[in-house]
C-alpha cells in the first residue's frame, strides 16, 4: 500500500492539522507563494512520489481557494503522486446546481469539471447543498454526512419535546431524516424570496406549540432565513429554538443577525473556520469524521459505519 500524506491549503489549515493528527500522521509541508499581482504558486517541500495524497481545502471564499486547490492537485500529479484525493469539507458554488432561470451558469458542474481536469482521482466532501452534485463528477466521491457529528450532540441536550424544522421547502428531506432517527415530528417554514439573500415572506407549516425546535440546514450564510424561521416558530408557541448547520459560511451581517435573534444557539462545524467568536455559536469538529473516512479509503474498507 502506498504511503499516505495529508496536506492543507491556506483556508483549512486548522482543520487539516486535526484531521492529520486523528489519522495518526503529521501534516505535510507545503508552501503557497503569491506574486504581487495575486498569482498563486503552491509547492511541496517533501517528496510525494508514489504516495496517496490528500489535499484538504474548503472553497470559501471561493475564487482563490478553488484555484489554489486545483494548482495543488496539479503540482501533486506532476510530482508523481500515486493518487490525489481532494478533501473539500465545504464545496463552494454548490447552491448553483441547476438552471433555475434563463441564461445562468450551472456553476457546481463547472467547478466539478475544473477539479477533475486538474487531475483529482477522488473527492471527499461533506453535506453538499444538493445531493445530485455527486453525479457531476466522473470520479469516485465520498459524501460524508454531518449527522454523525450533530446526533450525539443533540442526544446530550436531552430536550423533552424535540421537534425538527426545515427553514425552507428545499431542506425537508434533511429535516425528515433527523426526525425519523429521533422518532419525532417535523415542520416546515415555507419561504418566498425576492432575490438572493432577501426573504419576501415566510409561513410555518405544522404545529410547534410547547416544542423544543431544532432548525436543520446544510449551511448558514447571512443567517436571514434561519433567524426569520426562528422568530416565526417562537411566535407560534415553541418553548425553545436552536439551529444546526454543517457549514458556517456566515457572511455579511450574519454574526449580528444571530446575536440579535431568538435562537438559543447555532451549532456549526469547522468545515469553514469561524471568522469571529459569538456567544450563540457553538463549533463542533469534523476532523475525526474525515480521518476515519481517509482510513477507510486507504484501507479499501466501507465508510457505511460513518453514517447515522
Amino acid at each position: 500500500m502506498s504511503e499516505v500524506k495529508i496536506f492543507s491549503g491556506t483556508n483549512s489549515q486548522s482543520l487539516a492539522e486535526k484531521v492529520a493528527k486523528n489519522y495518526g500522521k503529521k501534516l505535510g509541508d507545503l508552501t503557497l507563494s503569491k506574486f504581487s499581482d495575486g498569482e498563486l504558486s503552491p509547492s511541496f517541500n517533501e517528496s510525494v512520489r508514489g504516495c496517496t495524497v490528500f489535499l484538504v481545502q474548503s472553497t470559501t471564499p471561493p475564487s482563490d481557494n478553488l484555484l489554489e486547490l486545483c494548482l495543488m492537485i496539479d503540482a501533486a500529479k506532476r510530482a508523481s503522486a500515486y493518487k490525489v484525493c481532494a478533501v473539500i469539507p465545504y464545496f463552494g458554488y454548490a447552491r448553483q446546481d441547476r438552471k433555475d432561470r434563463p441564461r445562468v451558469s450551472i456553476a457546481a458542474k463547472a467547478i466539478a469539471n475544473m477539479i477533475t481536469s486538474a487531475g483529482a482521482d477522488r473527492i471527499m466532501t461533506c453535506d453538499l447543498h444538493a445531493g445530485q452534485i455527486q453525479g457531476f463528477f466522473d470520479i469516485p466521491l465520498d459524501h460524508l454526512n454531518g449527522s454523525a457529528i450533530f446526533v450525539p450532540y443533540l442526544n446530550s441536550l436531552r430536550l423533552p419535546n424535540m421537534i425538527f424544522a426545515s427553514p425552507d421547502v428545499g431542506g425537508v428531506a434533511r429535516a425528515r431524516a433527523y426526525a425519523k432517527h429521533f422518532e419525532v415530528e417535523m415542520v416546515v417554514c415555507d419561504k418566498h424570496r425576492k432575490r438572493a439573500n432577501e426573504i419576501a415572506s415566510m409561513q410555518l407549516i405544522g404545529d410547534v406549540e410547547g416544542k423544543d425546535v431544532i432548525l436543520v440546514d446544510d449551511l448558514v450564510d447571512t443567517a436571514g432565513t434561519l433567524c426569520k424561521a426562528a422568530q416565526i416558530v417562537m411566535e407560534k408557541g415553541a418553548t425553545s429554538v436552536r439551529a444546526i448547520a454543517t457549514h458556517g459560511v456566515l457572511s455579511g451581517k450574519a454574526y449580528e443577525n444571530i446575536e440579535n435573534s431568538v435562537l438559543e444557539e447555532l451549532v456549526i462545524t469547522d468545515t469553514i473556520s469561524p471568522k469571529q467568536q459569538s456567544s450563540k455559536i457553538k463549533v463542533l469538529t469534523v476532523a475525526d469524521l474525515f480521518a476515519k473516512a481517509i482510513h477507510a479509503v486507504t484501507g479499501n474498507t466501507s465508510i457505511s459505519s460513518l453514517f447515522i
